[in-house]
């Protein structure tokens, strides 16, 4: 039920029909926008929902504003776009999201536009940029964008479902598709003269847009909505395909589309600025999402022993799933629109989420660690407390990861359920290493498994040192590095360091996969499209 290609400016050939390919046609041939040169609004409102309007543009006016503009200019500007979408009066309420309310959804529809249309692009596509606004609202918001697109060379392609008279007479190009084919693309106020001259005249005090898809609509060719025969639409279809393929307009069309025009890039902010203001925003998220951390520190804080809370704080990383999904959500849109890349994404999720997993580790840690009799030194707590930050930070790579390639909320939870299920009855504490069976469990998912070296380093960081004496009365004792050797089959050629040292080199693995991942995902889903 789309229709139209709104072109406020013309100049530059666009194959919108290798869309779903992954490529675009500029000027005949495949070429990949600069950034500043595109943005695209979707047609689902992905925004943060814990942070509120002022926020949202405020951060994303960071991200995407080149630093030789000063913080006060990109505020500005900011506050600008707001002013624009009629936005002023809910700058400080939250957006609001699955948990909790907000901003309405065409206030949401309003912010998603202002966010891409800060760096004034030379290219804006919009799909149904109208959904979920009135008709009034659905004018201003057109008719400002409309003003934009003039003032700044700005070249509009918007998909629009339904529009109101008012909003269809903004349209200076209209492209109308049926069945894949071209019924007309040219200006906007001789469709419906095109339409008359085929024998499909528009009845007068009828919105044109509504009668040019109900002409061409095919979906209900057998009667019309009184009850009576009426003419076959994919007749009409052919009718109008063949007058426009045979038209001046569609030769026009084509002369405008052979016009060259070189696409230019824009400056962009560093590196280490988008960093920095993708640290500060996840870190306001991770604080305000109750589902991120805070509730996972409820639970751990009941949780007791070695194994039991290496374990529980790992597997209940799952819980913030949904807030991981989430962040995706987000990092696709803005990544798609060249906002930032995947590098400074990884950066500022691993610097903000480190606080919150050390303050999950240290806490339940020490209540578990001290209530059950462990050493008591504070060396002995520190690596311990470090040990459950690197595991929590592995599950949360490897949420990430499965968040990229299982998006679904239920799968995803079960399939980052089941492999931690798997490395932890790999780990050698369920069967002890010998015992495993060779192929598979132990050779390689015995080593592969983090939670193998996390119970190592606990086991020689408990046990090391110590001296067991017989409870029979004798004088026979037994050292804490001989249990661990016979009794769980610990390596000890080295030391517990190194055990943490690989947790920690595991993050770097994973969170380079996650990387590998996206880049691959980029080139592969095209083709399979395809």
């Amino acid at each position: 039920m789309g229709m139209g290609d709104e072109r406020i400016k013309l100049g530059i050939r666009l194959d919108l029909n290798l869309k779903m390919r992954g490529q675009i046609l500029i000027n005949g041939r495949s070429q990949k926008l600069a950034f500043g040169t595109s943005a695209y609004v979707t047609q689902d409102n992905v925004l943060m929902a814990t942070l509120t309007v002022r926020e949202a543009i405020y951060y994303s006016a960071q991200i995407q504003l080149p630093d030789t503009m000063s913080t006060a200019e990109k505020l500005a500007r900011a506050d600008d776009t707001v002013r624009e979408m009629g936005l002023t009066g809910a700058l400080d309420i939250r957006i609001g999201g699955r948990s909790s309310k907000g901003i309405s959804g065409g206030q949401q529809k309003r912010l998603s536009i202002c966010l891409d249309i800060l760096t004034c692009p030379r290219l804006l596509f919009l799909d149904e940029p109208t959904s979920g606004l009135d008709s009034a609202a659905s004018f201003h918001v057109m008719s400002r964008i409309t003003s934009l697109a003039a003032r700044e060379g700005m070249t509009v392609v918007a998909v629009v479902h339904q529009p109101c008279s008012e909003v269809f007479e903004l349209f200076h190009g209209l492209c109308l598709l049926a069945s894949g084919s071209t019924i007309f693309f040219g200006p906007a106020s001789t469709a419906a003269e095109f339409f008359a001259s085929n024998g499909y005249p528009c009845p007068p005090m009828r919105n044109p847009s509504n009668h040019f898809l109900r002409t061409v609509n095919k979906d209900f060719d057998k009667e019309s909505e009184e009850g009576l025969p009426c003419m076959p639409a994919e007749e009409a279809i052919d009718i109008l395909v063949n007058s426009y393929k045979s038209s001046n307009t569609s030769e026009v069309a084509n002369q405008e589309m052979r016009y060259d025009r070189a696409m230019i890039g824009r400056n962009r902010p560093g590196f280490v600025t988008k960093t920095l203001v993708l640290t500060r925003r996840s870190f306001v998220n991770m604080y305000r999402d109750i589902g991120y951390y805070w509730l996972r520190l409820a639970i751990y804080a009941r949780s007791h022993m070695l194994m039991f809370i290496a374990t529980l704080l790992t597997f209940m990383a799952i819980g913030g799933f949904p807030s991981f999904v989430e962040d995706m959500k987000i990092f696709r849109r803005e990544r798609l629109n060249g906002h930032y890349g995947v590098a400074a994404f990884v950066i500022s999720n691993t610097l903000s989420s480190i606080p919150y997993l050390l303050l999950n580790a240290v806490v339940p840690g020490a209540i578990a660690y001290y209530l059950t009799g462990l050493q008591g030194k504070i060396e002995h707590f520190v690596y311990f407390a470090l040990v459950l930050c690197a595991c929590t930070m592995l599950v949360e790579a490897l949420m990430m990861i499965v968040a990229t390639i299982v998006p679904d909320f239920l799968m995803g939870i079960i399939t980052g359920a089941g492999i931690q299920g798997i490395m932890m009855l790999t780990s050698g504490f369920f069967q002890i290493p010998n015992n495993l069976p060779k192929i598979v469990w132990k050779y390689p998912m015995y080593y592969i498994s983090f939670h193998k070296y996390a119970l190592q380093g606990f086991y020689k960081n408990e046990f090391s040192g110590l001296v067991f004496q017989s409870n029979l009365g004798g004088q026979e004792t037994v050292s804490g590095e001989k249990v661990i050797v016979e009794l769980f089959q610990v390596e000890t050629g080295h030391s517990r360091w190194v055990d943490l040292a690989v947790l920690c080199g595991m993050i770097v693995i994973y969170r380079l996969l996650f990387v590998v991942i996206i880049k691959v995902i980029d080139v592969v889903k095209p083709m399979l499209l395809g």
